[in-house]
């Protein structure tokens, strides 16, 4: 079940289902330690007149989404059976670790009734049922679930000041035992006031209920590293009042989106609203100490062997961009940190690492199993975009300060380990992982992001007077493009080969069209959007990945497997990401206002098939239109702020609109 909602401060990341329950409490790292891991949920429901009913449960009509101005989810479910109506608002504390609800019942009936609402919590701290206590702590009438040094404080409050009424703790998924959420079915919790191992726990509040009458709850747990710090945090929390914290909270991020002014210069008003939601979950995305995850959604681990949760040079980079460019130059800055510690000795990143900077899991071997020869477990795409992010952040900051205290042990280093890690006789790149993930060789986007990045590390040390790595940096590039041109170009089919493979000192191409291949060429400067070659490989490339269905959209290449639904009437699953970059090379090419037409027409189709609230899969169904994959994806996101904003700087580069966009 895609995430329909996420929220977050750089240390938490809470994700919401469909049903506005949560599936997802990553802390202290985002995207490290799930202390729900998805396969559990805290549910949320109401009990009047003797029937119980979970969010989750068919007579709820639930629909999650987020201001537009603000990240703050907004939720409102409808539940006809009951006679209820329960309105949800949540955020998570942008100054300390605080996830808040609040929580209005609104009783549909005509006449007065009791009314209970429960919050049901099932952890898995440290993302193992190990040594888990739940206990009630009668001090100040607070529930606590820790293991070690994670610590989870549960409380709320009514409108009248009063605390939860019920309360029970328990075990569950062990010794036949459902969970505690059971205990209140019947309306009364049995207070029952510890338990360890796998535990979890319920709060229940009660409301005598006019006709047409309402109730409000403020409900949060506050997380902590010790039971002191979490015991403070309530305090916080009941010193200052929760409706100001999510008030306050809510003004952060709109002042945090508003900043740069944007013009939006002919843009529809909910491609907007998608490029402010987007900006809000590329920041939910990364972590406070630089890390900037794929995505939080951990339903991927029911279906498969791990989750998205990790650093990826490749997409962190894209989000890196992608705030840099739209003006949060802090995030942007921590990313490139975090690059500046993880980068290996000789110059090249691995294929992911998490959020504390150790080694993520990979499928990249240090060995062909063909041939037994040794080789480098990366993707070397990875190693040149966070140098091109590096060069997008120079753009927008002038930071040269930070730009000369990375240079050797970032940007040189990286530049040296691509200048050296060719083909001596064709000049290329030596073989690594696509960026797809999935095939071993030489393929056109990575060395067209080679080329990029050598271009941008040249312009870094013409800028701080080295002159020797300048002319090396430049040279190698040039060479990285002739051989792109000669190797890489199919000049019969007008198109550029996915990748080429060398066997038995022959060069074999592989001709699946790819949209990454043409994306690479004009995206990283290989030759200009407007060359011809270019416009007759965009052309090929587009009629062969288009999904001729009503949902539209392009694939990543010929024959994608990824996810498939269709087995015979597509080329692949459409992807936001390279539908969006199709989008890009029709704005670089505009001369006049009417040629944006068609970057609209994408911008508009994303739009469409985002949720709600708002958030963009990775992919999706061609035949239905419904979100496949991990949602949401920050990549996605970053594409759509990147071509937001390239619309904005091309506008003022042709002179239609003056200072469109405030950060150029």
């Amino acid at each position: 079940m895609p995430r329909a909602l996420t929220l977050g401060n750089g240390n938490i990341l809470v994700g919401l289902d469909t049903q506005g329950e949560v599936r997802d409490f990553y802390f202290p790292f985002v995207g490290l330690e799930n202390h729900v891991g998805g396969h559990f949920k805290h549910r949320v429901g109401l009990f009047t007149e003797g029937q119980l009913s979970w969010l989750h449960d068919p007579s709820w009509k639930v629909t999650v989404n987020c201001e537009n101005d603000a990240l703050m989810g907004n939720t409102q479910c409808e539940n006809k059976t009951l006679q209820l109506d329960l309105s949800l608002s949540d955020i998570v504390y942008n100054e300390k670790n605080i996830f808040l609800r609040r929580a209005t019942i609104y009783n549909k009936s005509s006449h007065r009734r009791t009314v209970k609402l429960f919050f049901s919590h099932e952890f898995e701290i440290y993302e193992s049922h190990r040594g888990d206590t739940a206990y009630y702590d009668p001090r100040n009438a607070t529930i606590i679930h820790y293991n070690g040094k994670r610590v989870f404080l549960i409380n709320g409050v009514t409108s009248t000041g009063k605390s939860f009424d019920e309360y029970t703790t328990g075990i569950f998924r062990i010794e036949g035992k459902e969970g505690s959420f059971r205990d209140a079915e019947d309306g009364v919790l049995s207070k029952n006031p510890i338990e360890h191992g796998p535990t979890d726990s319920v709060v229940g509040f009660s409301f005598e209920l006019e006709p047409e009458g309402q109730a409000e709850v403020f409900y949060w747990i506050a997380a902590g590293e010790s039971i002191k710090e979490a015991h403070e945090l309530n305090a916080y929390t009941l010193g200052k009042g929760p409706e100001h914290l999510m008030r306050t909270t809510r003004d952060y991020w709109r002042a945090w989106v508003k900043r740069q002014n944007f013009n939006f210069y002919g843009l529809d008003a909910n491609i907007v609203t998608l490029f402010k939601k987007s900006l809000f979950e590329v920041r939910v995305h990364a972590d406070n100490r630089g890390a900037i995850i794929a995505s939080g959604d951990s339903d991927m681990l029911q279906g498969g062997r791990d989750t998205y949760g990790y650093s990826w040079p490749r997409d962190a980079s894209y989000s890196a961009m992608s705030l840099a460019m739209a003006g949060d130059i802090t995030v942007a800055r921590r990313f490139f940190e975090f690059s500046n510690d993880i980068i290996t000795d000789d110059g090249y990143f691995m294929h992911k690492y998490r959020p504390d900077r150790s080694l993520g899991s990979s499928w990249h071997p240090w060995v062909r199993k063909e041939t037994g020869e040794v080789q480098l477990p990366i993707q070397e795409d990875e190693t040149a975009l966070p140098i091109i992010a590096m060069g997008k952040y120079y753009e927008a900051t002038k930071d040269i300060e930070f730009v000369e205290s990375v240079y050797n042990s970032l940007i040189k280093k990286a530049a040296d380990f691509m200048v050296a890690y060719r083909d001596e006789h064709t000049n290329l790149p030596k073989p690594s992982y696509d960026l797809w993930e999935e095939k071993y060789g030489v393929s056109t986007y990575t060395a067209s992001a080679v080329y990029g990045a050598l271009i941008t590390a040249a312009r870094f040390a013409e800028t701080l007077g080295k002159s020797k790595s300048q002319k090396t940096y430049t040279d190698a590039a040039n060479e990285v493009r002739e051989a792109i041109l000669t190797h890489l170009y199919d000049k019969e089919s007008g198109t550029f080969y996915k990748m080429v493979t060398l066997e038995h000192d022959t060069i074999v191409p592989d001709r699946t069209i790819d949209m990454s291949s043409v994306y690479g060429i004009y995206t990283f400067g290989v030759l200009p959007a407007k060359d011809e070659r270019v416009t007759r490989a965009v052309r090929v490339t587009e009629e062969k990945l288009s999904c001729h269905t009503f949902v539209g959209g392009i694939a990543r290449y010929e024959g994608d497997r990824y996810y498939r639904t269709d087995e015979g009437n597509v080329p692949g699953n459409p992807w936001f990401i390279t539908t969006l970059w199709l989008a890009q090379y029709y704005i670089a090419v505009a001369e006049k206002e009417a040629d944006f037409d068609l970057a609209k027409k994408w911008l508009n189709w994303a739009v469409d098939y985002a949720t709600a609230s708002g958030m963009l899969s990775e992919q999706l169904d061609p035949n239905t239109g419904a979100q496949i994959s991990a949602a949401p994806l920050a990549w996605s996101h970053a594409e759509f702020i990147i071509t937001v904003i390239s619309y904005l700087d091309k506008l003022e580069e042709l002179g239609i609109c003056e200072k469109c966009n405030p950060v150029t």
